[in-house]
C-alpha cells in the first residue's frame, strides 16, 4: 500500500462550510492530515483517511490534486468502527 503524505489541503467556500457542520475547524483537520494512522483508497481517486487532532481521531475523506496536494472532501470525527481499527493498529 503507497503511503500517503499530505504536505497541503485544498481548501474552498464549501469545503470549510461543509466540516463546520460536522463540528471540525480547519486547524483540526490540517493537524489530522499531518498525523495520518491509517488511509484506503475508495472510489476514484479518493482516499479516506485517519488522523489525530490532539486526542481526537478524525476520518478525511481527500482527493488526489497533485503529488502531496488533495482536495479535503468531508472531514468528520471517527466513527466506532474507524475508531476500533486505530486502536488495534496502534497495540
Amino acid at each position: 500500500m503507497t503511503r500517503i503524505i499530505v504536505k497541503e489541503l485544498i481548501w474552498d467556500k464549501w469545503n470549510r462550510s461543509h466540516i463546520n457542520k460536522h463540528k471540525v475547524i480547519e486547524q483540526d483537520a490540517a493537524e489530522a492530515g499531518k498525523n495520518l494512522i491509517y488511509h484506503r483508497r475508495t472510489y476514484g481517486q479518493r482516499y479516506l483517511v485517519i488522523g489525530r487532532s490532539g486526542r481526537r481521531l478524525i476520518t478525511l475523506v481527500l482527493s488526489r490534486k497533485g503529488q502531496g496536494k488533495y482536495y479535503l472532501v468531508t472531514a468528520r470525527d471517527s466513527d466506532k468502527k474507524e475508531r476500533k481499527m486505530v486502536y488495534e493498529k496502534e497495540k
